[in-house]
């Protein structure tokens, strides 16, 4: 079997690719710089505006894994361009070349399209992928952490410092990036109950984790028991614009995920997890958050 990967050069495509690859299985990914050699892996110079690109992306593949998208932006049009566009060029291009089977990575944010750009921009292109007439699944993770992930590192630094200031209080879900590698693979073969579904995969935990735990769940992988101040939405936009001051486009903190960050509730629903019989999580959040902090350390990103 082949399966067309995008975003595979990134957090989640990574940990894809290389669980993919102890399983034997026949990657062709999308790349937009030269990669060293990889066993099992082709990959195909392009990106997702690059419709040639996307043609030979799919041609004669079994499924394709749509990863790639916009995470964070300075401007709102970049998530237009990124996961809307994008993914209608993908989609496009699947339904031209017949592919069998179609799994997109979306996010728990196209749950609540109204409180972000990011979380619209999402919703969206579920709505294109359910309507493409493929045999389809959509995925919406929620927090996603692990090895070489970027977004949480910033909480893993403040940790380090002894203070991790949080939103007001709520809860949210949490996925390892091995336990949705593992999902995304395990979705590719077309069963009756995971064609043209929705799932909310997570670690497993009740009711999440609030906030207050979060943080202190990753000052624990750290060592530390950091002080956890709840900031407020107005407090939050403030930093916001802060961050934007100060790192420019590069500012994690954006008003788009202030937007998102204050909602209270981003909790998976249990309905809407994956059939048990396919998929688990196997890695215990304690673990997997110190395994992450020994891999930040090691890599000197701490």
């Amino acid at each position: 079997m082949t399966i067309a990967v995008t975003g595979a050069t990134g957090f989640v495509g990574c940990a894809l690719l290389e669980l993919a690859a102890g399983q034997g299985q026949e990657i062709r990914a999308l790349t937009r710089r030269r990669q060293p050699k990889m066993p099992g892996v082709e990959w195909v110079p392009g990106d997702l505006h690059d419709r040639k690109a996307l043609v030979r992306l799919v041609s004669k593949a079994e499924a394709v894994i749509h990863v790639a998208g916009v995470v964070n932006t300075p401007d709102p049009t970049g998530f237009h361009l990124g996961n809307i566009e994008g993914t209608m060029a993908v989609v496009e291009a699947a339904v031209a070349a017949r592919v069998p089977r179609f799994v997109f990575v979306s996010s728990l944010a196209a749950r609540e399209p109204q409180l972000s750009e990011y979380g619209a921009s999402k919703r969206h292109a579920e709505k294109l992928v359910s309507a493409s007439g493929l045999d389809w699944t959509i995925v919406r993770p929620p927090a996603i952490y692990g090895p070489r992930d970027r977004e949480m590192l910033e909480l893993f630094k403040l940790a380090k410092w002894g203070v991790v200031p949080m939103p007001p209080q709520g809860r949210a879900s949490l996925i390892h990036v091995e336990d949705l590698a593992r999902l995304l693979l395990a979705l590719v073969p077309s069963r009756e109950d995971v064609t043209r579904q929705v799932f909310e995969p997570d670690d497993g935990k009740h009711d999440g984790w609030s906030h207050r735990e979060l943080a202190k769940a990753i000052g624990w992988a750290l060592g530390r028991r950091p002080w956890v101040p709840h900031l407020s939405k107005p407090m939050l936009e403030r930093v916001a614009r802060l961050d934007k001051a100060l790192r420019g486009d590069k500012a994690k903190l954006t008003p788009d995920r202030v937007g998102y960050m204050t909602h209270p509730d981003w909790v998976c629903t249990p309905r809407m997890r994956p059939p048990t019989g396919l998929w688990m999580p196997e890695v215990a959040t304690l673990d997997g958050l110190r395994s992450t902090a020994k891999w930040y350390r090691e890599k000197g990103w701490l």
